[in-house]
């Protein structure tokens, strides 16, 4: 018999090479077909994962798309190879993903502290935009009409968040979307400068409200939303700004679903008038947040496949558990993501 399919609209934040945790996520629904996405919102590695996922898509279909996300994770590690930014050797005895032990990730940290990337690269050579055009075919993206597209980056003018749709979306403004101010100059797309979309919508939610017509919103969460106690070092105090404001805007988004839902169920707002969102979360913070901050720049070929793995498992129990709730109800409580208490499954 086939298998009952069922569409979503997904929303892949950013954070480096934690982004292969949503490739293993990807992985595993693809493989598993009975999800279909109707509609992808990413920024920074979300992004890259969206277009990447969009190219194969149109190539060879979900086969073709995960083929696709392996070769680019690959190829971004063959990148990273000669990088001075690597783990210590005590830690590749100990088995530890940081780079808190790493020269080359401290000389780094204290030289973008005083120096601007209009400093320390005048001629604004980036990589990471050349893997990006070696492996991804951006007139197929956006010819693709399977899954719409929405890649989200920050107007460094105006400080609100830009949204480009699949149809017109280049290389640039991918890596508007994981654009880091303190480490690559701002990407000017028709004369205004962006920055990481992380900052304004990580990712953005908003299009899925009047741009498809799928109420379900599966969020692959990379970015820690709790910590325990309040950190102490310069450096991890930073770390934790840094996750605060890019879970900021989701959780804004995430509050304001949840107030129309519950206007809706209230009879005070009509459901033919607005969308009762159903919100699901795949995460795994138990795995991802002991890493720290400093290991979303290990682009390790066995750290970048042990996250794929970590989120193939995640992702493959989640289904498990929740995809007879797809469609019908949300499988986390919103409302308790305001509390301090962590996402909350629906009973």
């Amino acid at each position: 018999m086939p298998k009952q399919t069922k569409k979503v609209n997904l929303a892949l934040q950013g954070g480096g090479s934690h982004g292969a945790f949503t490739w293993g996520v990807l992985d595993a629904l693809l493989a598993d077909g009975r999800i279909e996405f109707e509609a992808v919102s990413g920024t920074s590695a979300g992004a890259m994962n969206a277009v990447v996922m969009a190219d194969g898509m149109m190539q060879d279909g979900p086969d073709g798309a995960r083929e696709a996300l392996h070769r680019f994770w690959q190829e971004m590690s063959h990148a990273a190879k000669h990088s001075p930014v690597k783990r210590h050797p005590i830690d590749v005895f100990m088995g530890n993903w940081t780079l808190e032990r790493s020269v080359g990730y401290h000389m780094m940290d204290a030289v973008t502290r005083l120096l601007s990337p209009y400093q320390l690269n005048p001629f604004n050579i980036n990589p990471l935009k050349e893997l990006l055009v070696k492996t991804v075919n951006f007139e197929r993206v956006r010819c693709c009409t399977r899954t719409k597209l929405f890649i989200s980056a920050t107007n460094v003018e105006t400080g609100r968040v830009k949204v480009f749709d699949s149809d017109q979306l280049t290389a640039d403004m991918v890596m508007a979307s994981a654009c880091l101010p303190m480490l690559y100059q701002a990407v000017e797309i028709d004369g205004v400068p962006y920055w990481d979309g992380g900052y304004m919508g990580n990712p953005s939610l908003f299009p899925f409200h009047n741009q498809t017509d799928t109420s379900d919103i599966v969020v692959v969460q990379i970015n820690p939303l709790d910590r325990s106690g309040a950190p102490t070092t310069a450096q991890d105090i930073m770390n934790r700004i840094n996750e605060i404001s890019f879970n900021s805007s989701l959780l804004k988004e995430l509050r304001a679903i949840d107030f129309v839902s519950r206007l809706i169920r209230e009879g005070k707002l009509s459901k033919n008038e607005y969308k009762d969102t159903r919100v699901h979360i795949i995460e795994n913070q138990d795995e991802l947040k002991p890493l720290g901050a400093s290991s979303k720049l290990n682009a390790e070929w066995a750290f970048l496949t042990h996250l794929r793995d970590v989120g193939r498992r995640t992702a493959t129990e989640w289904l498990d558990v929740n995809f007879d709730s797809v469609g019908k109800m949300a499988t986390v409580d919103v409302s308790k993501l305001f509390q301090g208490i962590g996402p909350q499954h629906q009973g």
